[in-house]
């Protein structure tokens, strides 16, 4: 690969989706370290790659601004920049739906994806020059990861995500954690209810882990959940509220992370440290299991193709059960 070989992924959104995908970046730098890669992202997230050493550029999109707004100028105004992009020699749809398609469709160069039957959305395949066969209920950091090596015609090997780097640059330690021995984060928010380990249980749980327990969250419904848990559990801590970079700073300082899947938590995978993800309407498919990083999964059955979003089947996780795993780590 020549030294102008230059690379666009396109992963737009949520969080996790991106924190999961940015381990690709490490991995193409180690089989062509001279190519430029620009990554296309929901202006909402921009600012968690922004700066990324492996990174040339974070293009930052509107979509859902636009979407909200019905705003036909500022839909014009973007597709007329992805238009005015430079050409690029491979582009990637990391994502597979419809929306990150499109955005391939106004950029120039060669598109690859997913196939129509391991897309999220089918009809995003027809957007593409070349696609890969990757099933849909294949572990999500193992199928990004797959996607973007079979666009790239590079080997696949598990030990690059094993023995990956902090994937994020880190930052001073925030001034309003505690100097504790140790320190433990709660992420108590997530994107439905029935993904929400029940606050009843956090305050149990906080209250018999032996360190500090700080509660992330991420909105107001989720700060008031946060403050009901810290006036009932002695050893937790509610946040300040944290813009992305913030987070990683503050996850990358804790010793554990326990939560709810969703990003905050699996940036503690990112960053290399202990994680426990509590999972009820989805699964262990979503993170990537390490000695370090577990999964505890409610009694529930999950059909990935078609998740029940009414499983509230996490309240059945017994806190003792977190607190013996959550010993093992610490």
């Amino acid at each position: 690969m020549n030294t102008h070989f230059r690379i666009a992924i396109v992963r737009l959104s949520a969080l996790g989706d991106i924190v999961n995908t940015a381990v690709v970046l490490q991995i193409i730098h180690k089989y062509y370290p001279q190519a430029t890669v620009d990554w296309y992202v929901e202006e909402v997230f921009a600012p968690i790659l922004k700066d990324h050493p492996l990174l040339h550029e974070v293009i930052a999109l509107p979509l859902k601004r636009i979407k909200k707004t019905k705003s036909l100028t500022l839909l014009r105004e973007t597709i007329q920049n992805l238009r005015a992009r430079p050409s690029y020699d491979q582009i990637i749809d990391a994502q597979g739906l419809v929306k990150s398609a499109l955005v391939t469709y106004f950029l120039k160069g060669d598109v690859h994806g997913f196939d129509r039957f391991s897309a999220r959305e089918r009809f995003a395949a027809w957007f593409y020059d070349t696609a890969s066969s990757i099933p849909y209920e294949l572990n999500v950091i193992k199928r990004n990861v797959q996607v973007i090596t079979e666009a790239l015609k590079i080997p696949y090997d598990e030990n690059d995500i094993f023995y990956k780097k902090p994937l994020f640059p880190s930052y001073p330690k925030p001034v309003w954690m505690e100097d504790s021995q140790k320190s433990i984060a709660c992420v108590i928010g997530a994107s439905w209810p029935s993904k929400c380990y029940p606050k009843e249980h956090f305050a149990t749980l906080c209250s018999t882990l032996p360190y500090p327990c700080y509660l992330v969250w991420g909105n107001e419904a989720e700060r008031l959940d946060a403050q009901w848990i810290a006036e009932n559990a002695s050893n937790a801590i509610l946040t300040p509220k944290m813009s992305l970079k913030e987070l990683v700073s503050f996850i990358s300082h804790c010793d554990l992370i326990i939560g709810n899947d969703t990003g905050p938590t699996h940036m503690a995978w990112a960053m290399n440290k202990a994680s426990i993800t509590l999972f009820g309407p989805t699964n262990e498919r979503m993170i990537f299991p390490t000695v370090i990083n577990l999964g505890i999964k409610s009694p529930s059955t999950v059909n990935i193709l078609k998740i029940n979003r009414n499983d509230f089947s996490i309240r059945d996780i017994d806190p003792s059960v977190i607190l013996k795993k959550a010993k093992e780590l610490l």
